[in-house]
C-alpha cells in the first residue's frame, strides 16, 4: 500500500470537484463468464448521466477481467459502447485509470494507452483544496500477498483452474469477493491502514459497497457485476455519496433505469 501510495497520481479536490468511482466492472469477452454483459446497459446509463453532469471518471481496478481473458482486444470488441464512453471522457482529460490485481498488466503505459489513450497508476490522491482530509483512491488487493505480489500465481490458477470449476458451481476460495472471511480481513486491513495514515481510504476489490465514517475512514465502492446492479461513489462538493444504479418500474409498467443513494452523503469536514 506505501508504494501505491507514494507513486499515485494526484489530483485536486474542491468545492467544485465533481468525480465518480466505480471498480471491479470486469469487462470480458462475452462468454458464459463474462459477469459484465447483464449489466453493461446500466453501467453506460450511469456514465452518460456522470457525462452530461460534468464529473470526471476514476476506474478504481480490475476494469477488465484479464486473468480469465488473455486479449483486451476480444474484450473491447465484445464491449465497443463501453469503450467509446470511456474515450469520451478521455479526450475531454476526464478519465483516470488505477489498475487491479486482475487488470494488473495495465501497469505497463504503452499497453494502456493503446486501449484508453492515458496510463494507469497504482492509486490517486485527491489533495483537499481547504486541507481537511486528502482522499486515497486504490485497487484495494495490495491487502494481500497472493493478489499483490503474487498476483500472477493466482491468476494461473483462475485461469487454468478455477475459471473451469466455477462453471460448475464451485465458487473461488482465494477471491477476496467471494469468500466472506478473506473480505472482512481484507476490510480491516484496509481500514486500519487509512486510520494509522490519517487518510480517507476509497478502494474496491471485495465487491461490498460501504461508506467509512471518522472512526473507520475507509469506503468500498462495491462492483459493476452484482445481480442487484451497479454501485459506485460519487464526490461531489467534497462529500462523498454511495450510489446504486439498477432496474426500476413505473406505475404504467413501464421499465427504466435508477439511481438511488446507499445511505446519506458523507463530508470532508465531518472527519
Amino acid at each position: 500500500m506505501e508504494d501505491s501510495c507514494k507513486h499515485a497520481l494526484t489530483l485536486p479536490l474542491t468545492p467544485e470537484s465533481k468525480y465518480v468511482l466505480f471498480s471491479d466492472c470486469h469487462r470480458g469477452d462475452g462468454r458464459a463468464d463474462d459477469n459484465f454483459l447483464k449489466n453493461e446497459f446500466l453501467y453506460l446509463a450511469a456514465l452518460r448521466y456522470y457525462k452530461h453532469s460534468g464529473f470526471t471518471y476514476v476506474e478504481l481496478g480490475d476494469g477488465d477481467e484479464l486473468w480469465e481473458n488473455r486479449s483486451l482486444e476480444k474484450i473491447r470488441q465484445m464491449h465497443p459502447h463501453s469503450f467509446e464512453m470511456l474515450a469520451r471522457y478521455q479526450q475531454e482529460d476526464c478519465l483516470h485509470l488505477v489498475y487491479g490485481n486482475h487488470d494488473m498488466v495495465k501497469k505497463d503505459a504503452d499497453y494502456c494507452r493503446k486501449y484508453f489513450g492515458c496510463r494507469a497508476y497504482p492509486g490517486i490522491l485527491l489533495k483537499d483544496s481547504l486541507g481537511q482530509k486528502d482522499l486515497f483512491l486504490t485497487h484495494g488487493h495490495q491487502a494481500g500477498v497472493m493478489n499483490s505480489t503474487f498476483w500472477k500465481v493466482n491468476r494461473f490458477l483462475v485461469r487454468y483452474l478455477w475459471k473451469n470449476l466455477e462453471l460448475l458451481g464451485v465458487p473461488d476460495p482465494t477471491s477476496a469477493a467471494k469468500n466472506n472471511t478473506r473480505k472482512e480481513h481484507t476490510e480491516r486491513r484496509l481500514a486500519d491502514w487509512a486510520a494509522a495514515h490519517g487518510m480517507i481510504l476509497i478502494a474496491g476489490h471485495t465487491h461490498r459497497p460501504m461508506t467509512g465514517s471518522a472512526e473507520s475512514p475507509f469506503f468500498n465502492t462495491g462492483s459493476c457485476v452484482h445481480p442487484a446492479g451497479v454501485s459506485g461513489i460519487e464526490i461531489e462538493n467534497r462529500c462523498m455519496t454511495l450510489v446504486k444504479w439498477s432496474l426500476g418500474t413505473r406505475s404504467d409498467q413501464a421499465v427504466f433505469v435508477k439511481r438511488e443513494e446507499l445511505g446519506g452523503r458523507v463530508c470532508l469536514d465531518e472527519f
